[in-house]
């Protein structure tokens, strides 16, 4: 390890240790989020097989207090909501026709999720993007203090210049290694983001079918 940093500028050791944080950073936010999915897709499994196994609505309605994950913590707003409509609440905030109103509910709800889901994405995007240039201007550095030596020892042979070049170029290198799985990384959660999106909408169409059905009683 120390004949990894031991560049001639502290500079570039610098970048290196940054490009090294960066790395451990974008590995860290993909591995967590990779288990939080596999716990969601299970939980979200689950609570759609006991959902529609229901015998009726209020079952359902038991089904979504007791439910885990993401389509029902959606259900848990919707049946929150039937009940606020139920109890004939009169303010602001439940002024217009039921149905409209439990579709505002469930679309902000899927906007929250969305929203829940969507942190340290933009930290994945921001590493994918720069890591590249942070790791130029190691380069660049690296190759710049490296010229002034050989100009400072008036020494120009390919031996001589080949080293501390060879050692700046480093810098390149990983910033590359580091961005490329931010990049892959940012690329698959989002795809994966915009699949549980449209899983949500469509149990919020359904459960819009449902709660019609059943004249909007929670």
């Amino acid at each position: 390890m120390n004949d990894f940093f031991s560049v001639g500028s502290p500079i570039v050791a610098g970048t290196l240790v940054l490009l090294v944080l960066l790395s451990v950073a974008t590995w860290s936010i993909a591995l967590f989020k990779l288990w939080k999915l596999t716990q969601d897709r299970k939980r979200n499994r689950n609570f759609h097989e006991a959902f529609w196994a229901a015998a009726d609505w209020r079952e359902a309605a038991d089904v979504a207090a007791k439910g885990e994950g993401d389509v029902a913590l959606l259900a848990k707003s919707g049946f929150a909501e039937l009940r606020a409509l139920s109890s004939d609440r009169q303010d602001l905030m439940h002024t217009g026709a039921p149905q409209e109103i439990l579709e505002r509910q469930l679309r902000q709800q899927v906007e929250n999720i969305k929203r829940y889901h969507e942190r340290g994405l933009a930290e994945l995007a921001t590493i994918g993007s720069t890591a590249p240039f942070v790791g130029l201007f190691g380069t660049v550095w690296g190759i710049m203090h490296a010229l002034q030596s050989i100009g400072q020892s008036g020494a120009a042979s390919l031996d001589v210049v080949a080293g501390p070049i060879g050692e700046a170029l480093i810098a390149t290198a990983i910033g590359i290694a580091t961005a490329l799985p931010a990049v892959l990384a940012y690329n698959y959660f989002l795809r994966k983001l915009r699949v549980r999106i449209t899983e949500l909408d469509n149990f919020a169409h359904d459960f819009m079918r449902l709660a019609l059905k059943y004249n909007f009683k929670g």
